[in-house]
């Protein structure tokens, strides 16, 4: 029996099928990336914070220097270290147009894009066209090593 032979009452419209399909896609796409979005909003650094042997290690806090940083492009994220022992992390995704920052020197993060300027502080902005700071990506500090949470 081919859906042509269905009495209309039988047959379900057409624009119901496609509405239940398109709603069931977006709840599996908000299920899916609810928790990871939280979790990349985290503010900065634990600074070693006890019991958290977890994460993906970066870096070793010697390969960041004091009141500059690095960027890890496959991860997404760059480590600065402001003052001497204080590690921050932040998305590597320029909040303009989302070109990936590259240059960290004097105390800011650039974009080479349209040359927005970052805080190695705290992400905030220091020279836009960029108006949002960058996020903030939690990170561990466990002995010398740094961890992406």
């Amino acid at each position: 029996m081919t859906s042509e032979s269905l009495h209309p009452a039988q047959a379900p419209a057409r624009r119901t099928v496609v509405a239940a399909v398109g709603a069931a896609g977006i709840a599996v796409a908000l299920t899916a990336c609810g928790a990871d979005d939280k979790a990349s909003n985290t503010v900065g650094s634990d600074n070693g914070a006890a019991g958290n042997a977890g994460g993906t290690e970066l870096a070793k806090t010697s390969d960041i220097p004091e009141g500059g940083g690095k960027v890890f492009a496959d991860k997404g994220v760059v480590v600065t270290q402001p003052t001497a022992g204080t590690f921050k992390a932040f998305s590597s995704k320029c909040t303009h147009q989302g070109c990936a920052v590259k240059g960290i020197a004097n105390g800011v993060i650039t974009c080479p894009c349209h040359q927005s300027q970052f805080s190695v502080t705290d992400g905030s902005v220091k020279k836009g066209p960029a108006t949002s700071a960058l996020a903030a990506a939690k990170i561990t500090v466990d002995g010398d090593s740094i961890k992406l949470a």
